[in-house]
């Protein structure tokens, strides 16, 4: 419990006591900091032996009148949380598989007092530029994490490692882990030998042809893929 105090007593030295004061008969910064540790601690994955695999996008639901109190300082305790976030996960041994990111959100189910914490693991992802950027004539993409990826002629090799054309910092994802192909009208995807494999629309393949909807998952990331047409 001490790392939690030194936590809240650092907050309340930052804002001179502010936000204490704000909160006092609200929800607790100490409070929400314990429930992220505690989503983080039950909600890991095996890797290895030595390492786990954490959640690192959460969302912190509140009631309206908590969220009101909270806005004027919910940069600096996102700030704070994630540290203290990054502090937790390193003595656990545990991976991120990309940035933290903490969001606070109103719940109208929720009373004054009372929040809820929800977390899923989010990988890093980044294209080449002159390879993945969304050209005019391009007609297939692949989306994951919230970007578009455009497959071109040579197609498009999804990894963990630098030589990939679209890189995902998901420990789960091998250096080069799969490659998408456009030929003619046919969309399909191949596994390059990684060590966990691959699914499609929930079945474990090695490759498979794919429509516009289908899902791609290779380690803890899944990837949609689109069809349209060239313009």
């Amino acid at each position: 419990m001490g790392g939690l105090q030194n936590f809240e007593r650092k907050l309340e030295n930052m804002i001179s006591g502010v936000f204490a004061r704000a909160f006092r008969s609200a929800v607790q910064p100490v409070e929400i900091s314990a429930a992220l540790q505690r989503e983080v601690d039950n909600n890991t994955q095996i890797l290895s032996r030595d390492r786990r695999l954490a959640p690192n996008d959460f969302h912190v639901e509140l009631s309206t009148s908590d969220l009101e109190r909270l806005a004027p300082y919910d940069s600096t305790l996102a700030r704070e949380l994630t540290e203290q976030l990054r502090e937790h996960a390193e003595a656990q041994a545990y991976v991120f598989p990309g940035p933290v990111s903490i969001a606070f959100e109103e719940s109208e189910d929720l009373t004054t007092g009372r929040f809820r914490v929800t977390s899923r693991a989010r990988a890093g992802v980044q294209g080449r530029p002159e390879d993945t950027q969304v050209r005019r004539a391009a007609r297939a993409f692949v989306e994951v994490n919230g970007s578009r990826h455009s497959i071109g002629p040579g197609g498009l090799v999804v990894g963990r490692g630098t030589d990939a054309d679209l890189r995902i910092s998901d420990p789960g994802v091998s250096r080069r882990h799969v490659r998408f192909t456009l030929n003619g009208s046919v969309l399909s995807v191949r596994d390059l030998g990684s060590t966990n494999g691959m699914t499609v629309d929930g079945q474990r393949v090695q490759q498979a042809d794919l429509r516009t909807g289908s899902t791609v998952r290779i380690g803890n990331t899944s990837m949609s893929v689109r069809l349209e047409e060239a313009r």
